[in-house]
């Protein structure tokens, strides 16, 4: 059954005014069932969409910050689930280093070619 939600922002003052806020109180559905017959399917899945979208760009943006490239990206990131807390994701080891060799320029490739030789003639 839908209940009300009351909702808060803050807006800070300028030039040392105080800050100005509102309050707004909403219908809020307490099941998904609820919710798609209080909005509809397309309302609430675009929602859903929207959030996650803001998660996973959150998440690369961290990525990018720690030097990550666009493939380790995609290969930390890509299977994720809307839902399902991405924060700490296990990168498999092989799948990055892939990853790094595509990014690479050609001279780096070389390199990266040249040490994983060396370290399989030491076998």
């Amino acid at each position: 059954m839908a209940k009300g939600i009351t909702i808060e922002a803050s807006v800070p003052g300028k030039d040392g005014a105080p800050a100005k806020s509102a309050q707004l109180t909403v219908q809020y559905a307490e099941t998904i069932e609820e919710a798609v017959q209080m909005y509809g399917a397309e309302a609430v899945l675009s929602n859903a969409f929207a959030n996650w979208r803001v998660t996973l760009q959150a998440n690369m943006r961290g990525g990018i910050r720690k030097g990550e490239t666009p493939e380790q990206i995609q290969a930390r990131l890509g299977s994720s689930k809307m839902g399902v807390a991405s924060t700490g994701a296990k990168v498999d080891p092989v799948q990055a280093y892939l990853a790094q060799f595509a990014s690479a320029t050609p001279e780096k490739q070389k390199e990266m070619l040249a040490e994983l030789q060396k370290r399989a003639a030491k076998k």
